[in-house]
């Protein structure tokens, strides 16, 4: 398979601080990628830049043909978790969806309360998301990210928060995903999660971007 996200000679700075070094590499179409580092080692940024949310210092973004920031200002098909997702608290998850879905595409009721059965969230739909647990919220981010079949995840920290049950479904869901032909980028500190779901493993240490080699 072709790559379906190329980042040439990508680099980022804040003031003086570089906390991406250049890089090239690509990442293959309908594949799980997976990124591991510790905390501020610059994941993050690197998700941020591929999604269209930072701009590069230097070096080009191509997802799916177009170049960010030149083509597109976003990824044209693309679900996402990075850090915390705000939801409307005093509102329901199903609710909370139906909104997210009106800015952004045209899912139908049915079909938002299929991907809340997905998560596992079907029979507390109606619930107000200030009522929600940890977990629980991570499953509605979950559900946000992948409600519109996007051909691009990426995922930062996707099961935080969750009990072994939760971890095990939101993996499966994943895994469904993949087959389908999605394209996923994870990061995660769970190191089960990197070993079961990954098909390819890179490492960032203080911004330098290394290839893990079994």
């Amino acid at each position: 398979m072709s790559d379906y996200i190329q980042l040439t000679n990508i680099s980022k700075t804040f003031g003086k601080q570089t906390v991406l070094q250049p890089l090239t590499m690509g990442f293959e179409e309908g594949m799980i990628h997976g990124i591991i580092g510790r905390n501020g080692s610059g994941k993050t940024v690197l998700m941020k830049i591929i999604l269209g949310i930072l701009q590069p210092t230097t070096g080009t973004v191509i997802v799916g043909g177009k170049q960010i920031g030149k083509d597109r200002d976003f990824p044209e098909s693309v679900g996402a978790i990075i850090e915390t997702i705000e939801f409307i608290p005093y509102m329901s998850a199903y609710q909370n969806l139906v909104d997210i879905a009106a800015m952004r595409g045209n899912l139908s009721k049915v079909q938002i309360k299929e991907v809340l059965e997905m998560v596992g969230l079907g029979n507390v739909g109606r619930k107000h998301v200030s009522k929600f647990s940890m977990g629980m919220r991570q499953r509605l981010a979950i559900a946000q990210a992948v409600m519109e079949s996007p051909k691009l995840l990426i995922l930062d920290e996707p099961m935080n928060g969750m009990d072994e049950k939760g971890v095990e479904e939101m993996r499966r869901l994943i895994l469904a995903r993949k087959a389908a032909g999605t394209t996923i980028i994870l990061s995660s500190h769970n190191i089960e999660d990197i070993r079961i779901l990954c098909d390819q493993v890179y490492r960032i240490d203080a911004g330098v971007v290394m290839r893990e080699v079994e």
